[in-house]
This record gives structure tokens, sequence and C-alpha cells, in this order.
């Protein structure tokens, strides 16, 4: 029998160890003493949190200080709760440390990481088989995948309407070597066992992808029920409409906790330096032999990985996506030190103003 989702204010049968707390998560809750619980978030809906909690599950704001410094729980996050029952009112007032951090490149002009979900163990990038099939996009995904600290698994959904699916899975191992590809149709049910080793009790589990590649119908099928709403693609390209509109957290019947995503219509790569170089580990390689060490691999003598596309022993679209990557992860680190000066600037003018305020009051 599948579990139900949650509505807050519910009980369920969970206890937050079934959640995923862990030892590391204890201490460091240890130092509340009083009306503090610790809990889970399940949902964010605008300006509240859906969070669970031993047993059951409460809606809460955040604290004043949490938010003038920024700070906004993601789902995922375990946190503190200070309940107010006088107010009638439940607040988060800490985050806890994150053992992962699943991050995509924020819009706008100061870039930086915009964090999509934490204390993630695994993270399915799912693909479909059609349009959607896309090796370089699969390369970007792997690469905040990599850079959050959580391990990567290639889904292939719909892979009932492909004439190969075995040739599908072959072409975008090529281009992530190492990594898990497994071709699987939500809709009917086919090579869903292929996923059981990563589902395991307490372990979360979160899921990425362009809308309309099915995940809100892997949920369901894993769920045995329909917990999220689904739609139909276009004929034309495969895409549907962004039927899942905020990150929830659900509980599935083995114990395995997994995170829904709205389809990612833009994946910027942030500053996840350290997964492109693991999404790249075969062109870092071939890099050591370079005559420069930072060499470019963009027409510079000696150079080794030049080299080996030449020799066929690497495809030139894998070394186009690696620089194409690291020139956006370039701009992108370069408009988060823009952002940073911006923000320093911005606290250092309010610092100034408070001097002047205080000194004009002094004058009186």
């Amino acid at each position: 029998m599948s579990q139900p989702s949650f509505r807050c204010g519910e009980e369920h049968p969970y206890t937050l160890n079934d959640l995923g707390w862990t030892e590391e998560h204890e201490r460091a809750f240890s130092k509340y003493t009083g009306p503090y619980l610790p809990g889970r978030v399940a949902c964010r809906q605008k300006t509240v949190w859906d969070v669970l909690i031993d047993g059951g599950s409460v809606t809460a704001g955040i604290s004043g200080a949490l938010r003038r410094l920024g700070r906004f729980p993601a789902v995922g996050d375990f946190v503190v709760l200070l309940d107010q029952p006088e107010a009638g009112t439940t607040v988060i007032v800490d985050i806890l440390p994150q053992k992962t951090r699943f991050a995509r490149g924020a819009p706008g002009r100061e870039g930086g990481d915009q964090v999509i979900a934490a204390n993630i163990d695994t993270v399915f990038i799912v693909t479909a088989a059609g349009h959607d099939l896309n090796a370089r996009r699969t390369e970007r995904y792997l690469a905040i995948a990599h850079a959050s600290g959580a391990s990567p698994v290639i889904v292939i959904n719909k892979s009932d309407l492909a004439d190969d699916p075995a040739a599908l899975a072959d072409e975008l191992a090529a281009a992530s070597p190492g990594i898990p590809v497994i071709p699987v149709s939500a809709a009917s049910g086919e090579g869903l066992d292929r996923l059981g080793p990563y589902l395991l009790p307490r372990r979360t589990i979160a899921l990425i992808g362009s809308s309309g590649v099915g995940k809100s119908t892997l949920i369901n099928r894993l769920m045995g029920r329909p917990v999220q709403e689904t739609s139909h693609t276009r004929d034309y390209d495969d895409r549907g409409r962004h039927t899942t509109t905020v990150r929830q957290l659900f509980v599935l019947e083995g114990g395995a906790l997994m995170i829904d995503n709205p389809g990612l219509r833009e994946v910027g790569i942030g500053t996840a330096s350290a997964g492109i170089a693991e999404t790249f580990p075969e062109i870092l390689e071939l890099a050591e032999g370079c005559r420069f060490s930072d060499c470019r691999h963009e027409g510079e003598p000696g150079c080794a990985v030049q080299a080996a596309v030449a020799a066929g022993a690497l495809p030139a679209a894998r070394l186009e996506s690696f620089q194409r990557l690291m020139r956006e992860l370039a701009f992108e680190e370069e408009k988060a030190e823009i952002g940073l000066v911006r923000l320093e600037k911005k606290r250092w003018k309010a610092i100034g103003k408070c001097a002047r305020d205080i000194g004009k009051m002094k004058g009186k």
C-alpha cells in the first residue's frame, strides 16, 4: 500500500528518523531548549512553508532575522521551529547544516546560486525518448548535480515509445561516463524495478528535468496513486506545460523520500566548477598531458585534448560542450563577484547612514 501525500495539519506515521534525520542534525539541534521543534521542509507556498515533524505537519513562516539575512529554507531542509501557541503561529528560526545543496545559477544581473533542494542523496535527471533527449542538456544537468554533492542517475522516460531504448541509453552514456543510465516507462511501469537500488528508506531523491518528460507521472507511479497533476505533451516538440508549480517532498511506499521539481526552463550553470570537472573527467585527464598548465584547448600548441579530438579518441561535440560550459562558468562567477561587491556597498551605505543619524542625534 502506498503512502498518501500530506496536507498540513494532518497526522502521518513517520518519525524524524524516517524522514532522514541524522546524528549531525541532532547535534546541531541540541543547543535549542524550550519550545523548539525540529522538522523537515516538505513544500514552500509563497511566504509560508509546510514542514513535517514527528507524526504530523505544520505550516510556518520564517523569523525576521532569517528574512533579513536572506536565508530562506529550501525543500528538504531540516529546520528549527519555534512554537508560539499564545499567538497561534509557528515560526522557522534556524536552518540546520545541509548535507548537500542542489542549486542552479540564479537569473538576474548579480548571478550566484538559487537553491532548489537540500539534503539530497541522489538526483534523478529525467529526460524522455523523443525531442527532449539531448546529450548537451544532460551534461548541463550533470554539472549542477555533481556540484550539489549528490549522486546523479539519468532516467530516460517514455522508453516504450522508442524503437531501440538500449541505443538511447548508449547515446547518453557516451556523454556521461560512469553515470547509471536507466530507460523506463512511467506510464506502463516498465523498467521501474531498476530504480529500486536508489529508492532506499530514509534516502532522498530529487527529480529534475524539462517540462513534459513525465516527472509527475513517475511520482504518481511510484506512489501508487495520483498525487501530482499531469498533462499531455505537444506532438511537435514533446513539451508539456508546467503542471508541477511548487517543489514538494513525498514519502514513497518503501520509505524513500522524493522531491518533485517544476520543469526547469533554464538551467544556469551557476558557480558549479567542481560539477564541471566531474562531468568531463576524460577531458581533465587528457589535459594533464597538455604543454601548458593553463591550456584552454582552443588551438594552443601541444594541446593533448585537441590531439585526442584529431585522433578520434574524443568527440568534438564533447569538447565543444566543455568549452561552452567553462565560458558560461567564468561569466557566472564574474557576475557573482559583482553581486557581492554591490551587496557590500549596500551594507556599508546602510552603516554610514546609521552613523550619520547617530551623529545628528548627538548634535541635538
